[in-house]
């Protein structure tokens, strides 16, 4: 990896993963022989978070874990949701988080339980004392190379309660909690509006997110709590060789214009900008962190 305080070619600050390895769903960051840059050595913060509480969903690796780190970085606490088979991913996310001097609450669980989501807020409310971010990135995935037909119902109905129902209990539950100046960051995907064949149910899952994020933006907009929504392109994560075959796992991200799959610390930095005073103009806005790929 190249210093990223230096000016560097976007092209080559990383190298294209190049490894067909295959991952048992969820997959693991541990497992993987090319693993992912978080910005354990990269990010620096600035104290733009100090003192907020955060919680986010999927919080034990790849997007989650950077954004953990760059949160904890900036100052603030998080509450991480990650589903129990994730723990060893989610205990180097808490040491992370831990090692920048903040508070880092597990709580494990599958967010596709209502009761889990409600769970998730009563846990920071309890443990930070309130919430003023709320990260909606947890995601479910899984290609199918034969389309519509391959994908069954319960596979359909696990994108969409993991993917849409979470979001939609979690944003619920933590509402009443958010004062003025409180976010609510939502994880969309470039999918939403190029949607792959082989991701249909997924794709059609992140595009819900796009208009979710827009219309709850200007409902809460009244209140003083802002909605966006960040937009990932093909960023590498245990989640591609977990639910890709090898071969579009090895070659993901290799057609976007700058020709490489992105890393998770590249898309860290798009959430700090969404929970800090910086972007106090902003709500239900998308913001595309794709490599080029257009998200209009």
């Amino acid at each position: 990896m190249a210093d990223q305080t230096q000016q560097t070619d976007p092209t080559e600050q990383y190298e294209q993963p190049s490894t067909d390895e295959q991952l048992s769903h969820p997959g693991l960051t541990k497992d993987m022989q090319d693993k992912p840059d978080h910005g354990e050595e990269s990010y620096r913060g600035s104290g733009r978070l100090t003192g907020k509480r955060a919680i986010i969903t999927g919080g034990d690796s790849g997007i989650g874990r950077a954004v953990a780190l760059a949160f904890a970085r900036e100052g603030a606490d998080v509450v991480l949701s990650y589903l129990e088979s994730e723990e060893p991913d989610a205990a180097e996310t808490v040491r992370l988080v831990e090692d920048a001097g903040r508070k880092a609450v597990r709580c494990p669980g599958d967010i596709r339980d209502e009761a889990t989501c409600q769970k998730i807020i009563d846990t920071a409310v309890e443990e930070l004392g309130g919430i003023d971010i709320l990260v909606n990135n947890a995601a479910f995935q899984m290609a199918q190379m034969g389309g519509i037909a391959d994908i069954t119902t319960e596979q359909f109905d696990r994108v969409m309660k993991t993917n849409l129902y979470a979001m939609f209990w979690l944003c619920k539950k933590a509402i009443p909690h958010l004062e003025p100046g409180s976010t609510i960051i939502n994880t969309s995907s470039v999918q939403a509006v190029n949607p792959s064949p082989d991701l249909l149910d997924y794709a059609t899952s992140k595009a819900g997110i796009q208009n979710f994020t827009k219309a709850l933006g200007k409902e809460l907009a009244e209140n003083g709590i802002r909605v966006n929504a960040v937009a990932p392109g093909p960023i590498w994560t245990p989640l591609i060789p977990a639910t890709m075959p090898p071969e579009r796992a090895e070659g993901h991200g290799e057609s976007t214009p700058l020709g490489r799959a992105g890393q998770p610390a590249e898309v860290a930095p798009a959430y700090v900008f969404f929970a800090s005073q910086e972007s106090s103009y902003i709500t239900a806005e998308m913001l595309a962190v794709t490599g080029g790929q257009p998200v209009t």
